[in-house]
């Protein structure tokens, strides 16, 4: 079973202080730690443990900058493998249908069985599988959070949905999913697994050679564009918590003490 798998390059929450730029149209990305977007983890680990499972193959693929071949070679190091880049200074400012766009392009250069999304990237949106399994003609699922499969034209899926229910579906092969997080436990990633990697050639493809039409991408072709980024103002009541993790515990306690929360 050959899977495809998107992934992004994003800021990395847990080591870096997230705040808002000067012109509040963005975060503030000066030295920030970058790493591969949570969703898109679990993602390249379900597809690497259903190729053990049946054989096949697993690939990465990511739309950015140069940078980005970071995380197609940290994910070939956890067991990808092959990575695809596909950057060109014509996709920047695509929205969520553009990177669709192109997306469907690359993968339409060849065949694969499965392909994975993370249920949502680091603005949340959480729209580009459903785009690209419409523009791909194939069946979509989203929150998936297990996956079974049974033979090479249908498996078996399970959804998270509202209220903490679970939906359990079949769908044809090939298709498109949007993977939730929990689905499983994403593996370690050594320092020999990065080097066994290290000089593996990533092929890196940019307009010209997916033949996309350069007026459906980019920040031109964007039919949303963000206007405004901000913190929201405090609340009636609102508190924020400032100090370490423990400091913030102790007063959380305080306060639930102080209104009657515990004893």
């Amino acid at each position: 079973m050959d899977i495809l798998v998107c992934v992004k390059r994003v800021p990395d929450t847990a080591e870096n202080e997230i705040s808002v730029n000067g012109s509040g149209t963005d975060i503030e990305r000066d030295d920030l730690v970058y790493s591969v977007n949570e969703w898109d983890n679990y993602a390249v680990e379900e597809a690497i443990q259903i190729r053990d499972k049946v054989g096949g193959s697993v690939t990465v693929i990511s739309v950015g900058d140069s940078e980005s071949e970071e995380v197609l070679r940290r994910e070939m190091a956890m067991g990808a493998d092959k990575g695809i880049l596909i950057s060109d200074g014509a996709f920047e400012g695509s929205d969520g249908k553009g990177l669709a766009v192109i997306l469907k392009t690359a993968i339409e250069k060849d065949k694969y069985d499965l392909i994975f999304t993370g249920a949502q990237a680091d603005d949340g949106a959480g729209q580009v599988g459903g785009m690209l399994a419409a523009m791909l003609d194939l069946p979509y699922a989203s929150l998936v959070n297990f996956i079974e499969v049974s033979d090479d034209k249908k498996i078996k899926i399970g959804r998270e949905i509202a209220g903490g229910q679970q939906e359990i579906d079949e769908i044809d092969l090939p298709c498109v999913l949007s993977i939730q997080t929990g689905i499983n436990e994403p593996r370690y990633v050594g320092i020999r697994g990065i080097r066994k990697v290290a000089s593996v050639e990533i092929p890196v493809l940019g307009a010209s050679d997916l033949g996309i039409d350069q007026g459906l991408v980019g920040s031109a072709a964007a039919k949303v564009s963000r206007v405004d980024y901000f913190m929201p103002a405090l609340g009636k009541g609102a508190e924020i918590l400032e100090g370490s993790i423990e400091e913030k515990a102790d007063k959380l306690i305080e306060l639930l003490k102080s209104k009657g929360g515990i004893k």
